[in-house]
C-alpha cells in the first residue's frame, strides 16, 4: 500500500520539473547575473555589488522610477474613482438600478482587448495631424490648432495613465461590487431609516466595511503599476520618448538587457524593482492596517 501511495509523486513530478526549470532557475540565474558584467556573449565577469552601487546613483533609473509612480498615481486615481462611483450607483438601494450583469460585462470589455490593439487604437486617436481627438476638439472650438499629445512629456504621461485607467476600471468595479455584495443590506437599511444621506452612507458604512477590498485593490494595482511596460513600449518608439517621460522601470530594464545587451545591470534593475515593489506594498499595507486598528 505504501508503495502504491508513492506513485502519486509521479503525477506531481512534471509540475515541479516545469516550475523549477522555468521559474526557480531563472530567478536564481538572474540573481547571479546581477553581480556580474555580462553582455550575452562569453562568460559573465563577477564584479560584486558594482551594479547595485550604480543603480543607486543612476539618474535614468531614478527618472524611470518617478515616471512609473507618476503614471500609476494618475491611473489609480481615475481607476478607483470611476469604479467607486459606479459601485455606489449600482449598490444604492434608493436607486435600485437594473442590468448589473450587462454593465459588468460592458465595463470589463476594455480589459479583454490585447494591449497591442489598444496601443494601435490610441495611436490613431491621439495622432497629431489626423487624430480623431484633435479633429473633434477642433470642430468643437476647444482648441485652435492640433495638439501633439504623444510628443509632450506631460500629455504623453497623462495619455498613458488614462488609457490604463480606461482598461482597468471595469476590473476594479467588479471587485468592489463583489465586496459591496458581501456587506449585509441591513446596514444600508438602518442608515436609510436613521436619515443618513448618500454621502454619509458611503463614508460611514460602505468605505469602512470595504477597507479590506480597497487594500487588496490598492496593493495589486501598485504591484501592477510598478511593472507597467507594454503600453509605453508600444505607443511610442520603445525608448521612453518623449524626453524620457515614458521610460518606466520595466522599460528601462528591457532596453538595458535587449537594446544595449547589458544583462548584468538589467538583472540588478530587476531585483531593484522587486525590492521597491515589496517596500511600497509593505508600507501601504502597514499604513492602512494601522489606520483600521486605530479606528477599531
Amino acid at each position: 500500500m505504501k508503495k502504491l501511495n508513492n506513485y502519486g509523486y509521479l503525477f506531481i513530478l512534471p509540475f515541479f520539473i516545469i516550475f523549477i526549470t522555468f521559474t526557480i532557475y531563472p530567478i536564481l540565474l538572474t540573481f547571479y547575473y546581477s553581480f556580474t558584467s555580462y553582455s550575452g556573449m562569453g562568460s559573465p565577469e563577477f564584479i560584486g555589488f558594482a551594479n547595485y552601487t550604480r543603480l543607486l546613483t543612476d539618474t535614468y533609473f531614478l527618472q524611470a522610477f518617478f515616471n512609473t509612480l507618476y503614471i500609476w498615481g494618475i491611473n489609480f486615481f481615475f481607476q478607483i474613482g470611476i469604479a467607486l462611483l459606479l459601485a455606489i450607483l449600482f449598490s444604492d438601494i434608493r436607486l435600485n438600478m437594473k442590468g448589473l450583469g450587462f454593465f459588468r460585462a460592458l465595463f470589463y470589455l476594455p480589459n479583454l482587448i490585447t494591449i497591442a490593439s489598444v496601443a494601435l487604437l490610441f495611436s490613431i486617436l491621439l495622432g497629431w495631424h489626423h487624430g480623431t481627438i484633435n479633429h473633434l476638439l477642433l470642430d468643437l472650438g476647444l482648441i485652435s490648432q492640433p495638439i501633439n499629445w504623444l510628443a509632450n512629456p506631460t500629455t504623453a504621461r497623462w495619455s498613458v495613465a488614462l488609457i490604463g485607467a480606461w482598461m482597468w476600471f471595469g476590473h476594479t468595479f467588479i471587485i468592489l461590487m463583489a465586496g459591496i455584495s458581501g456587506i449585509s443590506k441591513d446596514y444600508f437599511e438602518a442608515a436609510l431609516i436613521d436619515g443618513a444621506n448618500r454621502f454619509q452612507t458611503f463614508t460611514k458604512v460602505t468605505i469602512p466595511l470595504l477597507k479590506p477590498i480597497l487594500l487588496y485593490v490598492l496593493i495589486t494595482s501598485l504591484i501592477g503599476g510598478l511593472q507597467i511596460f507594454d503600453l509605453p513600449m508600444l505607443i511610442t518608439d520603445g525608448t521612453g520618448s518623449p524626453q524620457g517621460s515614458l521610460n518606466t522601470m520595466v522599460l528601462y530594464l528591457y532596453n538595458q538587457a535587449f537594446r544595449f545587451n547589458n544583462y548584468g545591470y538589467a538583472a540588478a534593475v530587476a531585483y531593484g524593482l522587486f525590492v521597491i515593489t515589496v517596500v511600497f506594498s509593505l508600507i501601504t499595507f502597514k499604513a492602512m492596517y494601522r489606520k483600521s486598528v486605530k479606528e477599531g
